[in-house]
């Protein structure tokens, strides 16, 4: 049987070459704004940028290692009878502006491109495209990433399909913010209905979501942003840049997230102060058993 069941099992796997190790860094040139989330997907460096706009408007696109990149991760191992696992994740910054940050690791699945803030129509989706991995939707969680600027202050709503199959579910009432970088989180101020997180509030008693069907504006704006599925995998943080911090997850989780074969992974961040001109680097390291 696959997986990993205890301490022998991780150690098993790295005496046997399961291991893959990447290193990372992503350099960012936006200035981002303090307690807001940031998707450093966009951002230049190692794995190289990936943007949210570059498909057809309201259309489903999924994202996958194979086609898209993210932090390498290795090949696909449940064809030979294996699981893969987060074993650690490293992470240091290259000025104390941001500092302290919180880093928030992603399976990044499906996005939904060039949503309008000034069409206050219902958007519908196109969902030819589901989610290619997680496909029952359970803890995948929406997002909303800025792609240009807006005034900020309106609101709006998601229809979607929550992960026990059923249609016509509507998000809570989320507020834009006024930060214009791209990659901001767009919901994600304690001022709004979100309260700081980067992901949409669901409807009361959801906890995960298959497809969104469709999204609308309560109120005009000018911009655009895409709607994106993920899959939280994994916490950690830099306090300061004197040191690289390394979160080995088994000493210090509950589990070894699991990784699914062709996960895209990327990250998100929550600086304490902009991040322009800022490096944020580190380490991944799986394990297959």
């Amino acid at each position: 049987m696959s997986g990993v069941r205890s301490v022998k099992d991780v150690v098993d796997a790295e005496l046997s070459g399961r291991i893959r190790m990447t290193e990372w860094v992503k350099n960012v040139n936006q200035v981002t704004t303090q307690g807001l989330w940031y998707d450093l997907t966009g951002s230049a460096g190692n794995p190289r940028a990936k943007q949210w706009f570059d498909a057809t408007p309201l259309t489903a696109q999924q994202v996958k290692q194979s086609t898209d990149g993210g932090i390498f991760h290795g090949s696909d191992v449940s064809g030979d009878g294996f699981q893969k696992f987060l074993r650690s994740l490293r992470a240091s910054c290259s000025s104390n502006t941001p500092l302290p940050c919180s880093l928030m690791l992603c399976d990044y699945l499906l996005y939904y491109p060039s949503i309008e803030d000034g069409n206050t129509d219902p958007q519908e989706m196109d969902n030819t495209l589901t989610l290619p991995r997680y496909t029952d939707g359970a803890g995948v969680q929406m997002m909303a990433v800025t792609i240009s600027s807006r005034t900020g202050g309106q609101s709006f709503t998601v229809n979607y399909t929550n992960s026990d199959g059923v249609s016509g579910r509507t998000s809570q009432t989320v507020i834009q913010n006024t930060a214009a970088a791209p990659g901001t989180i767009t919901t994600s101020s304690t001022t709004n209905n979100s309260g700081g997180h980067p992901f949409i509030p669901l409807q009361d008693g959801d906890t995960g979501v298959r497809s969104v069907e469709s999204l609308t504006m309560l109120g005009p704006d000018t911009g655009f942003f895409a709607l994106l599925l993920v899959k939280p995998l994994a916490y950690t943080m830099i306090l300061n840049n004197g040191a690289v911090y390394d979160k080995d997850f088994l000493l210090f989780g509950n589990e070894l997230p699991e990784i699914q074969d062709d996960a895209y992974l990327s990250l998100l961040a929550i600086p304490n102060g902009s991040m322009s001109g800022t490096a944020i680097r580190g380490s991944l390291r799986a394990i297959w058993n």
